[in-house]
């Protein structure tokens, strides 16, 4: 089996490139080069090195992954007929796909590689930016840019910023994350007599012209907290602190049960909001329950019981698990198959264990919320009607019952039918597609506006309830309506 040798040309010109290498490219016969745009090559070429690039196939694929692919096709097959040498920029093992992919196949016993080193460009970086990466640094690939996993508290280093395009994606990815004017430095050709080094706000990243092959763009640590706001591990900190020893006297006392009232009060503040179509006030009250589960999962992670790792990973588990029609293989028609493999699943969770068609309803749950739940469980296992108006003769037949119990002067007759009408009613909101409880508390925000429009008006015209007849009062009710 013959040889491909792999080579690494350095980061800059040939003053940089180690003896060792330079008297491996000279004794070559049969050396392919990744790219021949690098300074090396160039001043190389002068004392009449001969070689084949791959250059012209980055002109023939819009992706990069067939690009390397095909490079490492061929180098594969001219290996098998002789041993041959393959160069690449910077070091072979830093941010060098197609060394990789040659790894892989060697691993298989598909090739044989032998892997001379050179001298990575990081190098280069720390002299030139003065930094020291024992206080951590992060680097990555421009093109492969995810700006979520990147922690802004170190240096950071991304390389393959090789055009404007390139510049722009991570330019857009890196604001998601900080501010628009944030300094970052652009470095181009790091330790060679041709660097360059610019300071620039983030947002004029890919304004530069001279951006090329041999650029890569270091983002210095975030020093300013409230850059960091928005990042998770920031709220994580802040809640631990609240809760910590030097924390806040009330959060520190809080308990799973203490905090049930406030997990449903902010809840329904949620549900008033998006109702509202404020997205603002969304936003908040979004805030408002994450605040509780973390307070929760705090709490639980101080007692030495769980923490916040152990609800992600129990929560991205579950959502895996049980659409496997998205990361699996399972095929599924519509949203009606989505949930009978959703139940086949819940209930394959939970074994062999016999439980009752309603179980698992939440019993802190409001009467219409627990009436819709019970109603759509039974409904799943056929107990239902098929049609609209007997559900509608229901809600009649309930409401002439209770108005009988009233004629009787019964109380607890009375309690019992307004509770039959009332679940009802909730079975026909439920067959008509309508969230009860939405729909009440729809009707709640409607009364108190148009009340509220009462009261000022009142106080316009100098008077008070006590001053006005019902009848006026349902004449203002009405003009409120209008504006509705």
């Amino acid at each position: 089996m013959n040889k491909i040798k792999v080579l690494g040309l350095g980061a800059g010109d040939l003053n940089q490139l180690p003896f060792g290498i330079y008297k491996e490219l000279q004794k070559t016969d049969n050396l392919y080069l990744r790219t021949k745009d690098h300074p090396v090559i160039s001043e190389l070429e002068t004392e009449g090195l001969t070689f084949q690039s791959f250059d012209e196939i980055y002109e023939k694929h819009d992706r990069f992954e067939e690009v390397y692919q095909e490079i490492v096709q061929l180098l594969v097959k001219a290996s098998e007929e002789g041993s041959i040498t393959y160069a690449v920029p910077g070091h072979p093992l830093v941010a060098e796909k197609t060394v990789q992919l040659l790894i892989a196949l060697a691993d298989k016993g598909n090739i044989q590689l032998d892997i001379k080193g050179g001298q990575s460009f990081l190098d280069a970086m720390f002299t030139s930016l003065k930094i020291d990466p024992i206080e951590g640094f992060q680097f990555v690939d421009a093109t492969d840019l995810e700006a979520e996993s990147i922690t802004f508290r170190q240096h950071l280093i991304i390389c393959q910023v090789y055009d404007q395009m390139t510049a722009s994606h991570a330019k857009l990815k890196l604001m998601e994350q900080l501010p628009d004017d944030y300094e970052v430095v652009i470095v181009t050709a790091a330790g060679s007599s041709n660097e360059q080094i610019r300071r620039v706000p983030l947002f004029e990243l890919d304004r530069d012209t001279s951006i090329n092959n041999l650029t890569s763009v270091y983002v210095p640590p975030v020093k300013n907290e409230e850059d960091l706001y928005h990042q998770f591990e920031t709220l994580r900190s802040v809640i631990a602190t609240l809760r910590g020893p030097n924390g806040c006297p009330w959060d520190q006392k809080q308990t799973h049960e203490s905090l049930k009232k406030y997990l449903l009060e902010e809840a329904y503040e949620l549900l008033e909001a998006i109702d509202e179509e404020d997205d603002d006030h969304i936003i908040e009250e979004l805030g408002d329950v994450l605040l509780q589960v973390m307070l929760h999962a705090q709490i639980g992670e101080d007692e030495g019981y769980f923490s916040i790792q152990d609800v992600i990973q129990g929560l991205v588990s579950k959502l895996i698990y049980r659409h496997p029609h998205v990361f699996s293989t399972v095929h599924v028609n519509d949203e009606e198959d989505v949930l009978k493999n959703w139940q086949a699943l819940k209930q394959a969770e939970k074994g062999h264990v016999v439980e009752s068609v309603l179980s698992g309803i939440p019993k802190d749950l409001s009467g219409i919320l627990k009436a819709e739940k019970l109603q759509s469980k039974a409904a799943k296992v056929g107990f239902d009607w098929k049609e609209l108006p007997p559900v509608v003769d229901k809600v009649n037949e309930e409401l002439t019952e209770v108005l009988d119990a009233i004629k009787l002067n019964d109380q607890t007759k009375v309690e019992a039918e307004l509770g039959d009408l009332l679940f009802s009613i909730v079975n026909l909101a439920r067959f008509i597609d309508v969230n009860p409880e939405e729909a009440i508390l729809k009707t709640n925000m409607k009364f108190t506006k148009r009340f509220q429009y009462i009261e000022s008006r009142l106080r316009e015209i100098n008077k008070t309830f006590s001053d006005v007849s019902l009848e006026e009062m349902d004449e203002i009710w009405n003009e409120a309506k209008k504006y509705e």
